[in-house]
């Protein structure tokens, strides 16, 4: 084979490769919501995690939706310099009573856009932090997205099956996510893992405490084994010096 041909397979295979890895990369880039779960009556801050997914366009306005019928009854922006954020205020198909209040007309989205020059620009991740409260005691919240592009695209983040292409962030309240599970797994394994060190250490401790109160031991035998070797050879020597003079 050439040296021509052994470079274009080279090439060929960092490509595929790099594709193969691309690939997953950026279908796990959804926007996404932190911490993904709250406590009842609670007023927490979201961050909502923005990613540029498009090879060719920035992002340039995202629409984050609130719940209608469980409603925040305070929702709050930080500002985001280079970005603008409106709350819109709508009214509710029926009174919903929030603590000792019963309130018509809650904030059901938040819509951020960019100025000229701060759109999410390609390999760029912005985050947005929303002050919402009291956390309804349900089960779970959906909160549906909506990211548009410069070129005009807009990708909807509003699927809830378990295997969406563009799942809609949820906030986890009394339900237990779905990878929670795998979470508690790894955590006992994480658990045993550090026991299983804790006892090796400890193991290893007790091996050298007993090597060090072993060593005086045997430095103090090789101490007697040397003076043995050393009397026995003078022994010798004596015994070989009396028979030559005996001979003599």
């Amino acid at each position: 084979m050439s040296a021509h041909s052994v470079r274009t397979l080279s090439v060929a295979g960092a490509a595929g490769l790099l594709l193969a890895l691309s690939a997953p990369l950026a279908a796990s880039a959804h926007v996404t919501i932190d911490p993904g779960s709250a406590e009842p009556g609670s007023y927490t801050v979201l961050t909502v995690k923005v990613p540029n997914e498009s090879a060719t366009a920035a992002t340039n306005r995202v629409e984050l939706q609130l719940p209608s019928d469980t409603p925040f009854s305070s929702v709050r922006y930080v500002p985001v310099p280079g970005w603008s954020a409106q709350l819109v205020t709508s009214t509710l198909p029926e009174p919903v009573t929030v603590g000792e209040s019963e309130i018509a007309e809650a904030v059901t989205s938040v819509v951020w856009t960019a100025q000229a020059g701060s759109e999410i620009g390609q390999g760029q991740l912005q985050q947005f932090d929303l002050s919402v409260g009291p956390v309804p005691d349900t089960g779970s919240i959906t909160l549906p997205a909506v990211q548009s592009y410069t070129d005009g695209e807009v990708v909807e983040w509003t699927e809830t099956a378990a295997d969406a292409e563009h799942p809609a962030p949820v906030l986890y309240i009394t339900d237990t996510p779905a990878d929670a599970h795998a979470g508690h797994d790894a955590d006992a394994a994480a658990d045993a893992d550090a026991d299983a060190a804790t006892v090796t250490a400890s193991d290893d401790g007790a091996a050298t405490s007993a090597a060090a109160q072993q060593q005086p031991v045997d430095a103090l035998a090789r101490v007697f084994g040397i003076l043995g070797l050393v009397v026995g050879i003078v022994g010798v020597a004596l015994a070989v010096t009396s028979r030559r003079k005996a001979a003599n």
